[in-house]
């Protein structure tokens, strides 16, 4: 243990370590997030209130969905399919962003910067929502049903690996002279 921690202090501002470290965090951010999207349905399946309206045109059960859901209603998509998508991303995204702080980039958050994330967060996670959902409703109807969420979480991860350690990395947690 004490070789690792020397070799971290030798390379903390090593670009190459810290892309390392933010993948090991990833790693533990989509363990949480697949946990999460997994178990969450088990409450909010039930949950049987229609998407608004100006989030109906992202979540069209035509383009979601290739047979019948329980997560339509009267040709409408359900919260009870959003919400467990949307928390599993947004609470595991939350800690890995504290955790990437403080271990992988060793910057000082600021409250702008906690905001600027959380919006950054937001749009990504409606788009990874939206991806996962597409995902699983092309996956529900094939061999691969059992995993389609599974599936989904990890390619929705995939795409905030690829927007969030250079903002991170470069923007919010940036070492400042």
């Amino acid at each position: 243990m004490k070789a690792l921690r020397s070799f971290n202090e030798k390379y903390a501002d090593n670009a190459l370590w810290q892309f390392i470290k933010f993948n090991l965090v990833s790693l533990s951010v989509s363990v949480i997030q697949l946990l999460l999207a997994n178990v969450l349905p088990l409450a909010f399946d039930r949950v049987l209130v229609p998407l608004p309206s100006y989030l109906r045109n992202i979540f069209d059960p035509d383009i979601l969905f290739d047979a019948p859901s329980k997560y339509v209603r009267n040709g409408v998509v359900t919260w009870g399919y959003v919400i467990p998508f949307f928390l599993s991303n947004f609470l595991a995204n939350i800690y890995g962003y504290f955790v990437n702080m403080r271990a992988t980039f060793r910057g000082k958050g600021t409250k702008l910067g906690l905001v600027f994330y959380l919006l950054v967060l937001f749009g990504l996670i409606l788009f990874s929502t939206w991806l996962q959902g597409w995902i699983t409703g092309r996956l529900s109807v094939t061999s691969f049903a059992p995993f389609s969420r599974t599936i989904a979480a990890m390619a929705a991860g995939l795409v905030q690996m690829m927007i969030l350690f250079p903002l991170e990395k470069f923007v919010l947690f940036r070492k400042r002279e």
